[in-house]
């Protein structure tokens, strides 16, 4: 009885996380839309603390019964305007990495993307606010670390293409940690101001990768290590 409690508990969470599908007729996806542009000018002006399900309901005149029938809860709005941003994002990152055709290309194709990652929190400040949201919100931190995975996959997949020697293994971790740095350092220049957040990035854009030499050491050491056991 216990183990199918926590089954239906954590079914349930997933359930809130999973953004809704957007309706497919024309008056409901245009009443989901307004919903959703309510909610992201609620939370640009307020923040995710104090952002709630009347706020969206003041604002469109849309009845909490019509609301709930497309969001169940705030956490629900929060995750569809999260994964709507993500997908902006990985749109970036994949034209980026398109034009890494060699190693060479590495630094490059990072600078790229940390300059296009801050570019669109540029355009849509209220990304930050988005983001902040999810991560005050334990059911929605999952859409943050599966973004940055999926990040990494692409990034995984471009380095494959120049550099199919290195181990899976060691490219997964170079290329998972790769990723956060970017999203920390971009997160935490946005905040600053404009001059000294250049200034940041700048900085962290010249300690950024030019190659593989440190992930082809680890993996080196890593097989020597295996051959000893």
């Amino acid at each position: 009885m216990k183990d199918r409690t926590s089954r239906t508990g954590k079914a349930t969470q997933a359930s809130r996380r999973r953004p809704p599908l957007v309706p497919t007729q024309e008056r409901s996806r245009e009443r989901f839309d307004r919903i959703l542009t309510a909610a992201t000018e609620i939370l640009a002006k307020k923040g995710g603390d104090a952002f709630r399900m009347s706020d969206i309901v003041e604002r469109t005149g849309i009845a909490f019964g019509s609301l709930y029938q497309y969001f169940p809860d705030k956490s629900a709005v929060i995750a569809t305007l999260a994964e709507r941003c993500n997908a902006i994002g990985r749109d970036c990152v994949q034209r980026d990495l398109a034009e890494m055709k060699q190693l060479s290309d590495l630094h490059a194709a990072l600078c790229r993307i940390t300059d296009g990652y801050e570019q669109m929190f540029r355009e849509h400040p209220v990304a930050h606010h988005i983001w902040q949201a999810t991560q005050a919100d334990r059911s929605l931190q999952k859409i943050d670390e599966e973004d940055v995975t999926f990040l990494a996959g692409l990034l995984s997949d471009a380095l494959k293409r120049v550099a199919p020697a290195v181990p899976a293994a060691a490219l997964a971790s170079f290329t998972q940690l790769t990723m956060v740095l970017i999203a920390a350092a971009v997160r935490h220049a946005i905040i600053l101001p404009p001059a000294e957040g250049r200034r940041s990035l700048a900085l962290f854009k010249q300690v950024l990768p030019r190659d593989l030499a440190a992930v082809e050491q680890i993996a080196g050491k890593t097989v020597k290590q295996r051959a000893t056991w």
